[in-house]
């Protein structure tokens, strides 16, 4: 784990407070509209990409981009329709490619299997040191610019409580040319929203059994 480089998740719990749900006022309710954070948030999740998860679309393990990798972190306010994201790739060479609107995304499927997107976030860009970031709040109802057998968005009536419900469904990723697949790919698990010192499965959370070391 890249101590130096990805948060803790208590340092990810101080972004939000735990006590009753206040809603941010005047936020615009347009789709996927760029809107500012919340004052506070129902759930919060964490990622670890990796190039060693990605599997084609019939569920086959491929190769992403060796010595690639990334962190996705998420704070969702599902009342509001609102979630927030800061996104750091490493070793991740772009161009992105994907028929979705952009190429970096969550995906909805277990570890082992391929799925729809769900949302689409601003790809990440470099700040000048080499990392890639991406950071923001955007506003459902969402859209990923792929349609479905039926001819619907993929992101069409799907809600932030379906994360709440079960984060393990959920893997997050981003494509390049050269990897069309997923250059990087790593699957959503919770962040206790006090911390691991306000209880609530904190520990367990925090080694779920889809990593490695997760018997840690």
């Amino acid at each position: 784990m890249r101590a130096t480089t990805r948060r803790s998740s208590t340092a990810l719990a101080a972004t939000a407070a735990a006590g009753a749900l206040v809603v941010a006022q005047g936020v615009p309710a347009h789709a996927d509209e760029e809107v500012s954070e919340p004052h506070e948030f129902t759930s919060m999740y964490t990622v670890e990409a990796d190039p060693d998860m990605v599997v084609d679309d019939e569920d086959q393990p491929v190769p992403g981009e060796e010595g690639a990798w990334g962190t996705f972190d998420f704070r969702i306010n599902s009342d509001e329709e609102v979630i927030c994201y800061d996104i750091e790739f490493e070793g991740v060479t772009p161009p992105y490619e994907s028929p979705a609107r952009t190429a970096t995304h969550i995906h909805e499927a277990s570890a082992d299997a391929f799925g729809p997107p769900r949302l689409a976030f601003p790809d990440p860009e470099d700040d000048g040191d080499g990392v890639l970031r991406s950071s923001g709040c955007m506003q459902g109802p969402f859209t990923t610019g792929v349609e479905d057998d039926e001819g619907n968005d993929t992101g069409e009536g799907f809600t932030l409580a379906q994360i709440e419900e079960d984060p393990e469904s959920f893997y997050a990723d981003t494509h390049t040319a050269d990897f069309p697949d997923g250059a990087i790919r790593g699957q959503l698990w919770e962040v206790p929203m006090g911390g691991m010192e306000t209880g609530g499965g904190g520990a367990a959370d925090l080694f779920p059994s889809f990593l490695p070391g997760a018997s840690r």
